[in-house]
């Protein structure tokens, strides 16, 4: 029987996965792991917070993603991989000569199995579902219809959740716009208003809001809360590209006469929607846990990944190759994204330590700034700090740190402190499209465009234009909310 190769593409994606894996534990030998595990861990949980030197290795892999894409894109664009593996290998080297192999090869373990899989099979789940849902034909390609789009894309955001959304709509807006030469702003915009302020009124495939629906925060209070915030930005945002995209158009051939519009691929929408809910119920059901290699792991987690991995493999069945072909589908976009975060979930993982120690981590002075002299919450500083460190870094643990220095009680709200949990879920959500790394579609966004032809930045020129777009809206915010 042989492979096709649309199976033959993810048994590739597969094979990379678990073979850069393997790589960052080879310095640990098999006899760590026949080992207990499980002293290893608990030598893990009682080790001191890391200091600042633990996290030159995660800032060099963001160094190396900003800067040799420009320098050496030809040995980036092979290499990647490989630079990712470096930069954990010059964490866990080190970690294992301190505090030995059993406890790297545990905290190795704990990031690839609790942290990376769960996001890379749902990355994958939603990359290839999207990428099986073709749309053609309607108004876009022109000013008033790519704002349609982005709008479209919002909206459904809002039901499937920001990577979802945004997988689906990249395609179509930039098969509409195959007329233009210049096509960066509609990525960019892409990214800040579907990737990431669409997350900003439910916990459905937004990270940070989940966390906060895990501690008691209700379902619906994003929704009731931070509509105001929502609106204003998107609404503002919507208005700038219109203008935007009017004055680019001016200077670009005509676009197609609109034809009938039509959706092909309904039912990897179904599979998105399976996506979501799964991610939804692993804060609900919880029927026990299961030891493997040493790290104790949530059924109802390791039953989300065979769910992400069913979807996957239904996607690829069910859909038929041209609409794949239409889309320009290849496999590229998520083996980089794949590779990439890889060394990003291990080599984070002491700078998350150092921010969840709070007031007695070494960040302390950092997150001092937040309170008054009475030490009491200063909502605006909570919007900026949590937001500028959400762009940085993964915006869950970001919005837990806040969220639990704040004092946050779900089931007792206050005034002062509604207005605090407001300008953290604002902050960990909106300032995710400044970085390519502050939320988990802007990387794959950037590679989709880029395979299609899209002249993208690097990193700096990234930051400098999403900058421009949202530092002033976030002024805005700040004046009219938290001040």
């Amino acid at each position: 029987m042989q492979t096709s190769p649309r199976r033959a593409g993810a048994v590739l994606l597969v094979g990379r996965y678990a073979g850069l894996c393997g790589l960052v534990l080879l310095p640990v030998p098999a006899a760590a792991w026949a080992a207990d595990s499980g002293a290893a861990l608990a030598d893990h949980a009682a080790s001191p917070v890391p200091g600042l030197p633990w996290g030159l290795p995660f800032l060099g892999l963001l160094l190396s993603i900003a800067v040799l894409p420009a320098l050496a894109p030809r040995f980036w664009v092979r290499r990647m991989g490989l630079v990712s593996l470096a930069w954990s290998a010059a964490l866990l080297l080190p970690r294992a000569a301190e505090a030995g192999m059993g406890v790297a090869a545990a905290e190795t373990w704990h990031a690839l199995l609790i942290e990376y899989l769960p996001f890379a099979t749902l990355l994958l789940a939603l990359y290839t579902a999207g990428g099986g849902v073709h749309l053609q034909g309607g108004p876009a390609g022109t000013p008033t219809g790519n704002t349609a789009m982005l709008a479209i894309g919002v909206a459904l955001g809002l039901v499937v959740g920001t990577t979802a959304a945004a997988v689906v709509v990249i395609q179509p807006l930039l098969h509409a716009n195959a007329h233009r030469r210049r096509r960066m702003h509609l990525v960019l915009f892409l990214v800040v208003l579907v990737a990431n302020a669409a997350g900003a009124l439910t916990p459905l495939g937004n990270p940070p809001l989940y966390v906060g629906l895990l501690r008691g925060v209700p379902f619906f209070w994003p929704a009731t809360h931070l509509l105001p915030h929502f609106l204003l930005l998107t609404t503002v945002l919507l208005a700038v590209f219109w203008v935007l995209d009017r004055y680019l158009a001016a200077s670009e051939p005509p676009a197609p006469q609109p034809a009938r519009l039509r959706l092909r691929g309904w039912g990897n929408l179904g599979l998105i929607l399976l996506a979501a809910v799964a991610v939804l119920a692993q804060g609900f059901v919880h029927p026990g846990a299961v030891t493997l290699l040493g790290q104790r792991i949530g059924i109802e987690r390791l039953a989300a990944i065979g769910v992400f991995i069913a979807v996957t493999e239904l996607s690829l069945y069910l859909t038929p190759r041209a609409i794949r072909q239409a889309n320009d589908f290849v496999w590229h976009p998520m083996a980089e994204v794949a590779m990439l975060f890889a060394g990003i979930f291990i080599t984070i993982s002491p700078v998350a330590a150092m921010l969840q120690a709070g007031l007695e981590g070494p960040l302390a002075p950092l997150l001092r700034l937040t309170l008054d002299a009475g030490g009491q919450p200063i909502p605006l500083l909570y919007f900026w700090l949590s937001g500028l460190l959400s762009a940085f870094l993964d915006n869950a643990p970001t919005y837990l740190v806040f969220f639990d220095l704040a004092g946050i009680r779900p089931e007792a709200l206050t005034g002062a402190q509604t207005l605090v949990l407001q300008a953290i879920s604002a902050g960990a959500t909106f300032f995710g499209g400044l970085t390519y790394i502050g939320n988990a579609p802007n990387m794959m966004l950037r590679a989709i465009a880029a395979h299609r032809g899209v002249r993208m930045p690097g990193f700096g020129g990234f930051m400098l234009r999403t900058g421009a777009l949202l530092l002033p809206m976030f002024v805005l915010l700040s004046v009219v909310f938290f001040m």
